[in-house]
């Protein structure tokens, strides 16, 4: 998704991902959710925090932005006639955002099979969030394992036009933090350590 987000170069590696993977299809959706601001992820004038992780929902979060882009996502399975909904969200290292939450997931899953045709007719959709439940040090793992370079991926809030992580923010503070959990050598291109 493409909701107007300032760290965008992660559609860019989402593309390369998708490729390097093999992915069947691949689409880029826009949406500006820079109109509904809130956010130092879709407003330029909120700083970006790089203090370290505090307590309390930070200002990287965006409003509802979980809850538009499952639906979006549910709109797609319906039509496709899929039965099953996937997203990545994390609720064990993660800075706190309430929409990526296992309890969130089923209240959506819930909400999705009042709202379709496709549950009403009997084809009931699933929400699966399979890394909701994994300390960040087993997902670097569960990526090696399966495969996936995570140098290939971006999860950093303000990289820089060739992609490398900015290493202050909360994402990569995170991110570096599973690496080591790990006993991996963290592979991510970052502008300073």
């Amino acid at each position: 998704m493409d909701y107007g987000q300032r760290h965008a170069v992660e559609i860019e590696a989402a593309v390369r991902i998708a490729r390097a993977l093999g992915a069947a299809g691949h689409r880029i959706q826009k949406l500006d959710l820079t109109q509904i601001g809130g956010s130092a992820l879709t407003d330029r004038s909120i700083a970006i925090p790089v203090s370290g992780i505090q307590p309390g929902i930070p200002v990287t979060y965006v409003p509802a932005r979980n809850t538009i882009l499952l639906s979006l996502a549910l709109g797609w399975a319906e039509v496709l006639g899929a039965q099953r909904i996937f997203v990545g969200t994390n609720a064990v290292d993660y800075s706190g955002y309430p929409d990526c939450r296992p309890e969130y997931l089923a209240a959506f899953e819930q909400m999705a099979n009042l709202a379709t045709k496709a549950a009403v007719e009997g084809r009931k959709i699933e929400v699966r969030g399979p890394l909701v439940h994994l300390p960040k040090a087993e997902i670097v793992r569960l990526a090696l394992e399966l495969g996936v370079d995570p140098a290939m991926t971006v999860s950093c809030y303000q990289p820089d036009t060739e992609g490398r992580a900015c290493g202050a923010c909360d994402a990569c503070r995170i991110r570096k933090a599973g690496f080591e959990a790990a006993g991996t050598a963290d592979s991510t291109r970052y502008t300073r350590s």
